[in-house]
């Protein structure tokens, strides 16, 4: 995840001069059920509203908590599928928190009603995710239910209103991109603090519909849009949290964007950016599924390393012999073309690299979602 407001409020900060810091354990975004009331076209887990068999029972997520623990993962992020379709969502967010896990709960929103969003209120839970992939009929149709996004801007309101800290996720694609300066708007008018785009990753419907990615030029344009309005809370003095993920060219793209702006301050950045190291998938970041499959992150459903109820989640995490494992905590990752050619691999560490292996079979190409030209990532000079 890049955490563009913390890079742009520390601009007038000194560069750090301590070394990168290791994680304890790796976030862990937990996939509890597969069943979803929504057909999202960009669903990376393929939910539909079924039944699907051989998911992990209340006793063993309960006994997975105790291994994450005990292997220091920090933060549990409990999602689906759709979370609150599962009955004991509520016990095994109550037992995370009390275990002392920082827990989020990423929802489609349509589920939260006045009694579930007190529910979620007394259980303290640190953040709710609600997903909105445009306004109206616009997200209706990502959703594929007609009254889907008056339902989850209901969740929001309501989640607000009980004083649980809510954000709005964005997953974008060229289709809906026309939304996204809308869907700024109604954050400010709806008081979120927190707005999180994903850019599009080729899993699950998110491959299948992958002609929809948004061009590289649409990007660019969304980005700086989201720069400049991230800047300008900033400069207000404003708590806003923008973040992005699934594609760490964004934080080349910053550097460059501050670069013009500030250039006095793009050394520091530069030396912040490095810092914070760019991708980390199978490193800092760990999907386990419905069916207790863990993987490097949720982007790759595709490559199982292990299942939870066989060997413990740190067993299987630092085991090397897995060869996508072994190479994503590599650094520098051994990534080819103009990835392996780039003057920012330090920063965005060669990038998800999902989207690679769905349209060529191999992990380790350049990645076709980077949106950064040749020119900019040092291939070549600017014409005279």
């Amino acid at each position: 995840m890049f955490r563009l407001s913390q890079f742009l409020e520390a601009l007038d900060e000194p560069a750090p001069t301590e070394p990168r810091r290791a994680s304890p354990g790796p976030v862990v975004i937990w996939n509890l059920v597969r069943r979803c009331n929504l057909t999202c076209l960009h669903c990376y887990s393929g939910s539909s509203d079924k039944s699907f068999p051989g998911e992990l029972a209340t006793d063993e997520i309960l006994r997975v908590m105790g291994d994450l623990k005990a292997f220091c993962v920090p933060v549990l992020i409990l999602s689906g599928g759709e979370p609150l379709l599962r009955p004991d969502i509520y016990d095994i967010a109550r037992h995370a928190k009390q275990m002392g896990f920082y827990v989020a709960l990423s929802t489609n929103g349509t589920l939260i009603n006045q009694p579930a969003a007190q529910r979620i209120a007394a259980l303290g839970l640190d953040y709710v995710g609600i997903s909105l992939d445009g306004v109206g009929e616009t997200h209706d149709k990502f959703r594929g239910k007609t009254g889907a996004f008056s339902q989850a801007l209901q969740g929001i309101r309501l989640c607000r209103e009980t004083g649980v800290k809510v954000g709005l996720r964005f997953t974008m694609t060229e289709e809906n991109f026309p939304s996204l300066p809308r869907l700024l708007e109604v954050m400010e008018e709806e008081r979120v603090e927190k707005f999180y785009l994903s850019h599009l990753n080729y899993a699950g419907r998110g491959n299948a519909n992958r002609d929809e990615d948004a061009a590289l030029a649409t990007t660019r344009q969304a980005m700086e849009l989201l720069f400049e309005a991230a800047l300008a809370h900033v400069e207000a003095g404003r708590h806003r949290e923008f973040v992005t993920g699934n594609n760490d060219a964004d934080g080349p793209f910053l550097l460059q964007w501050v670069a013009k702006r500030f250039p006095e301050k793009a050394a520091a950045l530069e030396q912040r950016l490095i810092r914070w190291g760019g991708n980390a998938s199978g490193i800092n970041v760990a999907n386990i599924d419905n069916r207790g499959d863990v993987h490097p992150d949720t982007m790759w459903w595709n490559h199982t390393i292990g299942n939870v109820r066989q060997r413990a989640f740190g067993d299987i995490w630092n085991d090397l012999a897995d060869p996508l494992m072994a190479g994503l905590k590599q650094r520098p990752r051994p990534v080819s073309g103009r990835c392996a050619a780039c003057r920012h691999l330090p920063i965005c560490n060669g990038n998800t690299r999902t989207r690679a292996f769905r349209l060529t079979g191999d992990p380790w190409t350049e990645d076709p979602g980077c949106y950064l030209t040749d020119e900019e990532i040092g291939l070549k000079k600017a014409a005279e």
